[in-house]
């Protein structure tokens, strides 16, 4: 750092004790980055977290996480499957040296690329196979402990008995106890994006008892029955993160002037009192300027004004994560919403190959839709999306032939 930059941080270092800030955030603000404004309770956890927080899920280095930091981000939420997702927070948190001041979440999984409905730990594995899992993540991580440790992605089976067995684990609550008492893991926490079950599955866990933390899919475009669900969990002190905010992520341009789409959907999520913050994937410095200035920001008219638009143009080609009102209409039985939400992944997130790999390992594939005369799936959506069509699509973006 150069004498005059090491001033200025030195000003801003002791301007922060008289501000409540930390070093960090007063050193953001004397260098005019976006940095995160807004802290709030996550339920009964007991963790105060940034409004907007990191999804480490395709986290490119290290370094990354110390930036995010730097500009006020606190908590990050990763997993076994999510590439070197751990190792880098790990590497982060040991150039950091302040474990306390970051919360870091992970996941019930196993470590390799993800797949969809088998990454997950489920019944029958028994109470170590679940220790393990977290304890591997612990040496990956660098850390002692895990500040929550979820029980990922109920509701991608269609099977919701199983779900809730899964949901509903005896080893696994058991394991989540042990670790608990051994002080590797503060909390259980449980995420849906279903398409499956979602909010029912969701309710469920609040109401168990057993979970401090949900995180659901939640976003501007209708999801009528999330309210329902967070209501529920402040009544009972549950922490909520929402997941899948920005439903999409498509024409991340659409920007009106003086408004942004991202900060604006941002916005809508976080006008909920329910909800504490939200997780959003960020690998570039240049996420945190576009995302970081809706912290702390109330939803303006302007900004309803860019979703409406956004909702206008993408309403009825957008599949709603957490639906799944179609597959049960398919006479093929294919995973009509796993498959657009890869399509998804791959058209609107830039992720083509985990896309593709994802869509690889599916055993049935899209192209065993034959196109049927009445087409019931798109009958079935409720949001009259052209289901047929955009099947026949995914496959050819997804498929490797």
């Amino acid at each position: 750092m150069q004498r005059r930059e090491f001033f200025k941080h030195s000003v801003a270092s002791a301007a922060a004790l008289g501000t409540g800030l930390s070093v960090p955030q007063a050193w953001a603000q004397a260098d005019g980055k976006a940095q995160v404004r807004s802290y709030r309770r996550l339920g009964r956890t007991g963790m105060k977290i940034s409004d907007i927080s990191f999804g480490a899920g395709k986290l490119p280095s290290a370094g990354m996480v110390l930036r995010a930091i730097d500009r006020g981000i606190n908590y990050f939420d990763t997993a076994p499957d999510y590439g070197r997702s751990e190792e880098y927070l790990g590497q982060a948190l040991k150039r950091l040296k302040q474990r306390d001041k970051v919360y870091i979440v992970s996941k019930f999984c196993d470590a390799g690329p993800y797949v969809t409905g088998k990454s997950h730990l489920q019944p029958g594995v028994g109470k170590a196979a679940y220790k393990k899992a977290v304890e591997d993540s612990l040496k990956r991580l660098n850390t002692d402990y895990l500040d929550a440790v979820f029980v990922h992605a109920m509701g991608e089976g269609s099977d919701l008995a199983s779900e809730r067995r899964r949901l509903l684990d005896e080893d696994m609550l058991a394991a989540f106890a042990e670790l608990k008492a051994e002080g590797k893991a503060r909390a259980l926490a449980v995420s849906s994006h279903g398409p499956h079950g979602m909010e029912e599955l969701l309710l469920e866990a609040v109401n168990s008892g057993h979970y401090d933390l949900i995180m659901p899919a939640f976003n501007f475009m209708k999801f009528p029955r999330v309210p329902e669900v967070i209501k529920a969990a402040q009544a009972k002190d549950v922490g909520v993160v929402a997941m899948k905010t920005l439903a999409g992520a498509r024409a991340m341009d659409l920007d009106l002037a003086g408004a942004s789409f991202e900060q604006a959907a941002f916005k809508w999520v976080l006008q909920h009192p329910q909800v504490a913050g939200l997780v959003v994937t960020m690998r570039k410095v240049s996420d945190l300027d576009n995302y970081l200035p809706a912290s702390g920001q109330a939803l303006s008219a302007l900004d309803q004004q860019l979703l409406d638009r956004y909702a206008g143009l993408h309403g009825r080609d957008y599949c709603r994560t957490g639906c799944g009102d179609c597959e049960a209409s398919c006479p093929l039985g294919i995973s009509i919403a796993s498959i657009l939400r890869f399509q998804m992944y791959f058209e609107d997130y830039g992720q083509e190959k985990d896309a593709m790999s994802q869509y690889a390992q599916l055993d049935r594939k899209a192209d065993g839709c034959q196109g049927c005369a009445d087409a019931p799936c798109n009958q079935a959506c409720p949001h009259e999306l052209a289901v047929s069509a955009k099947l026949r699509d995914a496959h050819r973006s997804l498929s490797f032939g």
